[in-house]
């Protein structure tokens, strides 16, 4: 993992340069700096965020918890598909961390890229719910 302060996103793949990218209900996974912060108090360390293995990380905002709704960061909207369940790796990485994730979507969600563009650290984020 690397920490970029800016990347493009693709309609194509996602993030650009990530070999994990390709079409599909998971292009962009992003993960809410609050969530972290609860599932790390939840296992008593602090850990950087990057340990989550999330392509973005969005502060000052909690993320949706439903599929359908669309995140806008900058100029690029991402269309929420669905929760990221967090692995097995996460306990590799601290005892207790796939539980502390598992609450409340505290793992982040994945997403579809429906306008590409480049994100920036400091983007305006916002959220366009979907229509019920």
């Amino acid at each position: 993992m690397q920490t970029l302060d800016h990347a493009g996103i693709r309609t194509s793949d996602g993030v650009a340069g990530d070999f994990r990218g390709r079409p599909g209900k998971r292009q962009v996974t992003v993960l809410s700096a609050r969530a972290w912060q609860l599932a790390c108090a939840d296992v008593g360390r602090e850990l950087p965020w990057t340990t989550r293995r999330a392509n973005l990380l969005v502060a000052d905002m909690d993320l949706p918890q439903r599929a359908g709704d669309v995140l806008r960061i900058g100029d690029v909207r991402l269309l929420v598909t669905m929760e990221v369940d967090p692995c097995s790796r996460m306990d590799e990485q601290c005892a207790g961390l796939r539980a502390a994730l598992v609450a409340d979507w505290r793992g982040g969600v994945a997403c579809s890229v429906l306008a590409a563009g480049e994100v920036r650290i400091g983007d305006d984020v916002s959220l366009e719910a979907a229509a019920d």
